[in-house]
């Protein structure tokens, strides 16, 4: 990794620069990223073929209803990896939607009378704050369309 520079021992030069290193890491990273929307999109295939077959028998909504959920959180994860690799960021109202989709998700699989009510209290604030960030981000994205920033030249 080192190299030495006019045979003194003095002086060392790096072979690799910083930014090369990045742009390095940065690409193992979308590597990664890509690696994890194609499994994301094989479990969305196999999901729709078991949703699919389960619509076959005797309709369970409770079932079904779960697995529809489960089907529109990994669409809504595969969208945000999209939105990653594309923009360099995270999406925070996607990752606020899927939040609130899997909890509610959770609530529909277990049945709302079957929550503890202080559980049902926490889930209840905590859905929420959800809603509160995502308004805050609509509002926060109307402000800085209205002045004329954008998102990009942020970083947000």
């Amino acid at each position: 990794m080192f190299k030495i520079w006019n045979n003194s021992p003095n002086q060392w030069k790096i072979l690799v620069s910083r930014e090369q290193i990045v742009h390095y890491l940065e690409t193992v990273q979308d590597l990664i990223v890509i690696l994890l929307c194609i499994g994301l999109f094989s479990i969305m295939l196999i999901r729709m073929g078991e949703l699919f077959f389960s619509l076959m028998h005797p309709l369970q909504f409770q079932a079904i209803t779960s697995d529809i959920l489960f089907l529109l959180i990994l669409v809504e994860l595969f969208r945000l990896l999209i939105i990653y690799l594309q923009e360099r960021r995270i999406s925070v109202g996607v990752a606020v939607e899927v939040s609130i989709v899997s909890t509610l998700r959770e609530v529909i699989l277990r049945g709302v009378v079957e929550i503890p009510n202080t559980q049902l209290w926490a889930i209840c604030g905590f859905l929420v704050v959800l809603g509160g960030l995502l308004l805050v981000r609509t509002i926060q994205g109307r402000i800085f369309k209205t002045i004329g920033f954008s998102e990009k030249n942020l970083h947000i």
